[in-house]
């Protein structure tokens, strides 16, 4: 097992400097000097997060006839989290520092720096006087309707800590308009909120993200079995967008430190720069959710088999990954400074993005051999019409060749399309109608028809 304190702060630095400079992220609110836990998707990183996004669904939801999706509303009627336990037990230990006038988790203090010497930790330092631990409110709450007051505590509603609890609320309404049978699961993506104390790591803690979650009705006997399939199935998803099993942990939480209401709890961990750090729980949290609702609407959820005629409450395991957790372990995973030496014995270093082609933001780059010959660029952009209903592409011509590929490289665009003389016959009939595709990964090249183009980079992209 990796050490889970060791990090790379440095590495960390230029990721974060990649993804401002090319486009991934910006702090939310940086013109007027940032909104601390809060993120804003540029192009580049809009792309990457649709791509796992739109992988997940196909995968979770559209190649499975055991899934339903849904998509539930942010803000959430109180009396559900009254129900589920978030009203007034959704909340993190939280310590002052008298001296710095910081705020910080009292549960995480060795990750956290002193506000006075960032060397040391909260209360190590000799002038630190922290206070005794509270608790801190996680949720941030709203007022609803035109005539609602500070004082109609009616009027209160939350944005939702978790999109489990909508998934919960609704079984029953999806169980009853589809045709469906246990085991089955619905599955959403969505936005959670939660106000963080020490909002860390870049986009790893924010007070804003997505999630994507599977709620999987299950009877009680298949449980623990389900339970570890889904752990399987979600090591596989990893894989499949570019992030190695050997980078991945499998935590399997032990009694006394899953939630309660759980009888197993995996946690999926990656090797981040900042330390190992989870990625995504795979909980079998039994009927507790159900329950609770049950008792707090008073309305049955049971489920009804008519081969049995049992009736029942299911069971539920949760397979809950964090979308930006996930699409940071991409990032992270993908980023590379490789050292070439040309032809001459000359060094140099190309920053490269990795990514899984399924997963790259840019799927292929389209560029004229010379920007100022017309049937080049014509075919060029024949080339970019055609592809562009199937997938995100780049036309550049901008430059040499050469910095074209690194400035592709750079995001992490799996592949080069160059129409040059070639293509247009001018070296003879044989090569005639073909383009030159260039790997990002061993920068090799190849020659292609026109003809099987869209079909040979489908095959590759999906």
């Amino acid at each position: 097992m990796a050490n889970k304190d060791v990090t790379d702060p440095a590495r960390m630095e230029k990721i974060v400097s990649l993804c401002k400079r090319r486009g991934f992220i910006y702090q939310a609110g940086e013109l007027y000097g940032g909104l601390n836990g809060c993120w804003d998707y540029g192009p580049l990183g809009a792309e990457l997060k649709r791509n796992l996004k739109d992988y997940w669904w196909r995968k979770t939801v559209q190649e499975r006839d055991d899934i339903l999706g849904m998509d539930g509303a942010i803000l959430t009627h109180q009396d559900v989290l009254k129900a589920s336990g978030h009203v007034g037990g959704f909340s993190d230990p939280m310590i002052d520092c008298k001296t710095c006038k910081g705020r910080y988790r009292a549960d995480n203090l060795d990750n956290l720096e002193c506000g006075r010497k960032p060397s040391c930790h909260p209360g190590e330092h000799k002038e630190c006087e922290l206070t005794e631990p509270r608790a801190f409110d996680l949720m941030l709450s709203t007022k609803l309707g035109a005539l609602a007051t500070d004082n109609d505590p009616k009027a209160v509603a939350y944005l939702r800590p978790e999109t489990a609890q909508s998934i919960f609320v609704q079984y029953k309404n999806v169980l009853d308009s589809n045709r469906i049978k246990l085991p089955f699961g619905i599955a959403q993506i969505g936005k959670s909120f939660r106000n963080e104390i020490n909002p860390r790591n870049y986009t790893f803690r924010s007070r804003e993200f997505e999630q994507m979650e599977i709620e999987f009705f299950c009877r009680p006997e298949d449980g623990m079995r389900l339970t570890d399939e889904w752990l399987e199935s979600r090591l596989c998803f990893y894989e499949e967008i570019g992030i190695p099993r050997e980078k991945l942990h499998i935590l399997d939480v032990p009694d006394g430190e899953r939630a309660f209401y759980s009888k197993k709890t995996y946690d999926i961990e990656y090797e981040f720069p900042f330390g190992i750090q989870e990625l995504e729980g795979v909980a079998y949290r039994t009927d507790y959710d159900l329950g609770v609702h049950q008792k707090g609407a008073g309305k049955p959820l049971e489920y009804f088999d008519e081969e049995t005629k049992e009736k029942f409450l299911p069971h539920v395991v949760e397979p809950s990954a964090g979308c930006d957790r996930t699409v940071l372990a991409m990032i992270c995973e993908a980023f590379e400074e490789e050292e070439l030496t040309d032809e001459k014995g000359k060094k140099d270093v190309r920053t490269v993005m990795r990514f899984a082609p399924r997963m790259a933001p840019i799927k292929a780059g389209i560029f004229p051999l010379l920007k100022k010959n017309e049937e080049q660029v014509r075919i060029c952009r024949e080339i970019q019409k055609k592809l562009q209903p199937w997938m995100n592409v780049f036309y550049d011509d901008g430059g040499a060749v050469g910095r074209r590929y690194r400035r592709q490289d750079e995001v992490g665009t799996p592949f080069c399309i160059t129409v040059d003389f070639d293509t247009l016959g001018e070296n003879g009939e044989e090569l005639k109608d073909t383009v030159t595709i260039r790997h990002r990964d061993s920068m090799e090249q190849e020659r292609v028809p026109l003809d099987s183009l869209l079909q040979w980079l489908l095959e590759r992209v999906r």
